[in-house]
């Protein structure tokens, strides 16, 4: 499933591309004609993302809302960049976040957005400048694709809903949900949300977050994915906050220390900017030269106890646990967190 990090990146390539022009929308599968034709031919005014959910605004007051859930997905064609957040040559990044924050990036080691992505060094993405007509898929994971011959490119697959400009157009695919709503829906969809430290006030929403998780009887290892309590973190985030804390995911939220809480959320601020940089959940820090290289390219270089079953933990050489909590799986090292 994507994590928070992909929904805002997906929402900048929106916010480049496609903000300030003209929509025609519709429903190659059928599945979603009516939202489709409630705005189609509207100009799209904006777009952000909350945790795992993205917005789109239309003017006549239409709200796009999309959750990829597990196999949703996004297909970019057209004049695009291949990263909405490329870095400049003023250094800034092409979007800015939602409180209109520009986000910089630095010279080298892991918040260095220069290569890897899916397997392989891709600084070619990062280098072609100028958008150019091209497929980009984005998920959970981003993929590069061919270069077009002709715009717009025909459908592929069971596409729920096209949004096409001029010079860009955006195919959507197996989301959880995909819906057209009024302002006062989408705001209170928003409400039931946890904080996002990309949207809200970094204090407010540290205060929102172990205001809610002291309180819990329920095990640190669920709240973290309770996106009503704290928004954007998935599996693989959660297993490697709780090993970076050094803390048992099975540990009752109301026995977590605040300060552990505190740390928790000023951590996921930290991995989250560094996901939107690079599109990767690169959780290791410190990483330079060749381990930099390998952790952008390989999972198992990247994490700490994600995907590690079994495996000999880096810190301690324990082997890593799997189990299974509320249907998805929980990585940890039962020594150096128990």
């Amino acid at each position: 499933m994507p994590e928070g990090h992909s929904v805002h990146r997906i929402a900048r390539q929106f916010a480049l591309h496609f903000v300030g022009h003209r929509v025609e929308a519709s429903s190659p599968q059928g599945r979603f004609a009516g939202g489709a034709s409630e705005i189609n031919g509207l100009e799209m005014t904006d777009a952000k993302a909350v945790g795992k959910q993205m917005f789109l605004e239309f003017n006549g007051d239409r709200w796009l809302r999309v959750h990829l859930g597990m196999y949703g997905a996004w297909d970019f064609a057209g004049d695009i960049t291949a990263d909405a957040t490329t870095t400049s040559a003023n250094g800034r990044m092409g979007q800015t976040n939602q409180r209109g924050t520009v986000l910089e990036t630095d010279d080298g080691g892991a918040d260095d957005p220069g290569a890897g992505q899916n397997g392989q060094n891709e600084a070619s993405l990062h280098s072609i400048g100028a958008p150019r007509r091209t497929r980009l898929r984005m998920a959970e994971s981003e993929k590069l694709g061919e270069e077009i011959e002709s715009f717009p490119p025909e459908p592929i697959g069971a596409v729920r809903v096209r949004l096409l400009t001029d010079v860009a157009v955006a195919d959507l695919r197996g989301p959880t949900a995909c819906e057209v709503l009024q302002p006062e829906q989408v705001q209170a969809v928003i409400d039931k949300l946890g904080p996002d430290p990309l949207v809200d006030d970094p204090a407010e929403g540290e205060e929102r977050f172990v205001d809610r998780a002291s309180k819990k009887p329920t095990p640190i290892g669920l709240i973290l994915m309770d996106q009503n309590i704290i928004s954007g973190i998935g599996n693989v985030y959660r297993a490697e906050m709780l090993f970076r804390a050094r803390l048992n995911p099975h540990t009752p939220g109301k026995l977590v220390p605040k300060e552990l809480l505190r740390e928790l959320w000023r951590d996921w601020t930290h991995l989250l900017e560094i996901g939107v940089r690079t599109g990767q959940m690169l959780t290791m820090d410190g990483l330079t030269g060749d381990a930099y290289v390998a952790a952008l390219a390989h999972r198992d270089d990247r994490h700490w106890v994600y995907h590690r079953t079994g495996k000999p933990c880096r810190v301690c050489g324990t082997p890593i646990v799997m189990e299974v909590a509320a249907g998805r799986k929980l990585y940890y090292c039962p020594k150096d967190q128990a």
